[in-house]
C-alpha cells in the first residue's frame, strides 16, 4: 500500500473516532444534564447520521482494495445499521427521544470508539495491546447490547410505522407494506445478528484491519 494511501485511512479513522467521541460525550452530557435517558438522539442524532452515511466509505475502500476486508460484509454491516437509523430512527419522531436511543447509540459509541483507534493506529504499525485486547472482547458485551437496543426501538416504532402508514406514498400500487417489512426485518435481524455478528468479529480477528 502507498504512503499517500495510509495517511488517507489514519486520517479517515481518526476523523470517525473524532466524531463518535463527540456524539459519546453529547449523549453522556445530556445524560448528567438531565438525569434522562430520553434525549439521546436530540444530542448527537444528526452527528451520527452523518458519521454512519459517510462510513460508506469503507464499503469502497473494500471494494478496490486497499483494505482487506472486501465489499460484502462491510457492505451488508453498513446497509442495516443505515436503515434502521436512517428509515426508522430519523423518520419516526415518536421513536427518537426513547431509552432504547440512549442504549443503541451508546453502545455504537463506545464501538466505534474501540473500533476506529484501532483501526487508525494499525496504519502506522504501532497499535498498543490494550486496544487490539478491547477491539476483540469489548465486542462480546457492546455487540450484543446495541442489536437489542436495535430490536427494542425497532418493536416500539411499529405501532408508528403502522398508524401513519410510512412510506406509503412511496410504494404506491406496489404489494409491499413497509410495516410488514420491519416485522420481518426483525425477525430476521435476531436469528442472524449474532451469528453474522460473531462470524465478522471472528473474520477480523483472524484477517485484522491492516495498512500494509
Amino acid at each position: 500500500m502507498s504512503q499517500l494511501s495510509k495517511l488517507y485511512l489514519f486520517s479517515y479513522n481518526c476523523l470517525q473516532a473524532f466524531g463518535w467521541g463527540v456524539s459519546l460525550s453529547r449523549i453522556l452530557n445530556n445524560f448528567v444534564s438531565t438525569k434522562s435517558f430520553n434525549g439521546a438522539y436530540a444530542s448527537a442524532g444528526e452527528l451520527i447520521c452523518l458519521l454512519q452515511t459517510v462510513a460508506f466509505l469503507e464499503v469502497i475502500h473494500g471494494a478496490i482494495g486497499i483494505v482487506p476486508s472486501g465489499a460484502l460484509l462491510p457492505l451488508m454491516q453498513w446497509g442495516g445499521r443505515t436503515h434502521f437509523l436512517l428509515a426508522i430512527v430519523r423518520r419516526v419522531d415518536e421513536v427518537q427521544e426513547l431509552p432504547s436511543v440512549f442504549i443503541t447509540f451508546v453502545a455504537w459509541c463506545l464501538i466505534e470508539l474501540i473500533r476506529y483507534p484501532h483501526y487508525a493506529l494499525n496504519c502506522v504499525g504501532s497499535s498498543p495491546s490494550l486496544i487490539t485486547y478491547l477491539r476483540y472482547t469489548a465486542f462480546i458485551v457492546l455487540f450484543p447490547t446495541g442489536v437489542a437496543g436495535e430490536m427494542w426501538l425497532m418493536y416500539q416504532a411499529l405501532p408508528f410505522i403502522k398508524t401513519e402508514n410510512v412510506y406509503a406514498d412511496l410504494f404506491a400500487g406496489l404489494p409491499f407494506s413497509y410495516y410488514n417489512f420491519v416485522r420481518v426485518r426483525m425477525v430476521v435481524h435476531f436469528s442472524l445478528a449474532f451469528k453474522v455478528g460473531y462470524f465478522v468479529s471472528l473474520w477480523k480477528f483472524t484477517n485484522s484491519y491492516r495498512c500494509t
